[in-house]
């Protein structure tokens, strides 16, 4: 086994995967240091997801140009700046420059090249053990990222585990000497640009627009700069996004009609198991970092927790996954990954109810604790079969191009929870708080029309203190002050549930999208196959 190989991947894995669980407990701290609001915040976390799903493909595509290794390290370079640049950021365009666009860049690069730099210096069993490990590592960093960036951030800031980032990826950088790089065909693939722009301008816009509805509206328009029909823009962005997608389809088959290189071969989403991992990648995703996007802002706004109080809080669902998707390796030599991901969805839909039990005024932290641990217990259990789905699927030919698929639909799954169930508990906390101040005989109607026309204007997810605080500088008196702060207070809470809820009706729905997973063992499905391809000649 080339241990000092692995360590270097692993190392690389566990980096890529550590920041969004630092920036989730930071949200405070963040919109303290910048003045800013927690939507804007939730902005910069969807876009740093997004930037890695929308260049994916094309960050898989120029390793299979210039050498995956090569892409591995101006990935890790690029990475590098972007973290030095975020460590210093003193506003929030800086911010979104070195998180959110530059280390997403060179996490588009990085991860592509990583499983086929996985695959091409290890093979047959060595392989699956590899694998395992990177998975495992995954499993740590989402462990080690609350609590280590909560107690970073609580006792000196968060800007120092970006420059720890920096020394960390120095290290790697200094390992990647012992990395093989695989053979690439003889005839080098051109890299299809339209393509990039068609996949990365589709997957924006509708991220965007669902990012816009907290305050354009769902439908309804509420602050929408335009209203097509009557209605919000949202709707429109996010079909605009999935029309430009539509045209990346015909580009690709059009492409590959002519036999010109495609950014993907679509022959691969062709394959139903495959098609099954990723789709299932993307909704895994989408709930956990939906609900880790949810969580802290119950933590911190609604309770007052600092960062590290909220990475401690979270922790059992951090270890619960690691361990999970560390055990999943062996299960999976028992039991078929169809099985496993449904038992896995249906602790996970069992949690996010137990978590609704838990959303009240005072934190019962015996079952928040036990509940969040049954969620990481879960999410382990589904995450540790997807990418052996997916790369049991398909030969050592194809996969750079499913590592693609595969990292695609992560981020973007990612970038989506925060954005979805950031806009539902934003538009949810204004109707909710709407409703609550109509309702209460305490409050004037003068008053009553004052914060509905300040409502119609948009919000943001804020602590009680800032309502009292702006109530009294409107020249409100004690009394409407204190019922618009409870009935304030009771809206975070039906907002949050809101959120939570809608996250099981996504589990539950993602029960469809099992049907197309492996209903037998990764080893009956391999000596089916017959023996696995050669390894590729190393250059």
């Amino acid at each position: 086994m080339k241990w000092a190989v692995l360590a270097v991947l692993a190392a690389a894995q566990f980096l890529m995967v550590l920041d969004q669980a630092v920036m989730n407990v930071a949200i405070s701290q963040l919109v303290e240091d910048f003045d800013t609001t927690v939507t804007t915040i939730q902005a910069v976390i969807a876009l740093y997801a997004l930037t890695m799903a929308g260049l994916m493909l094309t960050g898989g595509k120029i390793g299979d140009i210039i050498g995956r290794r090569r892409a591995f390290v101006i990935g890790l370079s690029i990475y590098a700046v972007g973290s030095a640049l975020t460590a210093a950021s003193w506003s929030v365009p800086s911010l979104m420059l070195g998180w959110s666009i530059l280390e997403g860049v060179g996490a588009a690069l990085v991860l592509p090249a990583l499983v086929a730099l996985t695959a091409g210096n290890f093979e047959g069993k060595q392989r699956a053990i590899a694998y395992g490990v990177l998975g495992g590592v995954a499993g740590a960093g989402i462990a080690v990222g609350p609590i280590l960036g909560g107690w970073v951030t609580t006792e000196f800031t968060w800007r120092l585990v970006f420059v720890g980032e920096v020394v960390v990826v120095i290290a790697i950088l200094f390992g990647t000497r012992s990395i093989r790089e695989p053979a690439r065909s003889a005839r080098t693939p051109r890299l299809d640009w339209v393509g990039g722009v068609l996949s990365a301008s589709g997957l924006a816009l509708i991220v965007f627009g669902l990012l816009q509805a907290s305050n354009w509206g769902w439908l309804l328009p509420r602050s929408s700069p335009i209203e097509p029909f009557g209605l919000s823009l949202t709707p429109f962005v996010v079909a605009a996004g999935g029309v430009v997608l539509a045209g990346f389809r015909a580009w690709q088959r059009r492409r590959e009609e002519r036999g010109l290189d495609p950014l993907v071969h679509l022959r691969l989403l062709s394959i139903p198991t495959l098609r099954g991992g990723v789709a299932m990648l993307l909704a895994q995703n989408l709930i956990l970092m939906g609900i880790f996007f949810t969580i802290p802002l119950y933590l911190q706004v609604v309770l007052g927790h600092d960062a590290l109080e909220t990475g401690v809080r979270m922790l059992p669902a951090s270890v619960g996954l690691f361990v999970t998707a560390m055990a999943g390796s062996a299960l999976a030599s028992r039991f078929a990954a169809r099985g496993l991901v449904r038992v896995g969805l249906a602790i996970v839909f069992l949690s996010t109810l137990l978590l609704l039990g838990t959303i009240e005024p005072q934190l019962d932290d015996g079952a928040f604790l036990t509940a969040m641990g049954v969620l990481g217990v879960g999410m382990g259990l589904v995450i540790s079969q997807l990418g052996n789905v997916v790369q049991s699927a398909i030969g050592d030919r194809d996969r750079s191009e499913a590592g693609g698929l595969q990292n695609t639909a992560q981020q973007l799954g990612s970038s989506m929870g925060t954005a979805v169930l950031g806009a539902i508990v934003i538009t949810s906390l204004l109707g909710a708080f709407s409703a609550n101040v109509e309702a209460d005989e305490r409050i004037s109607a003068d008053a009553k029309e004052e914060v509905q026309v300040r409502l119609s204007a948009g919000g943001s997810f804020v602590a009680s203190d800032e309502v009292r605080a702006a109530a009294t500088e409107a020249g409100l008196d004690d009394e409407t002050a204190g019922a618009l702060v409870d009935d304030y207070e009771s809206a975070q809470l039906d907002a949050l549930k809101i959120a939570l809820l809608f996250a099981a009706l996504i589990v539950l729905a993602s029960f469809w999208v099992t049907r197309r997973l492996p209903t037998r063992r990764f080893s009956e499905l391999e000596a089916e196959r017959g023996p696995p391809e050669a390894a590729p000649a190393l250059t």
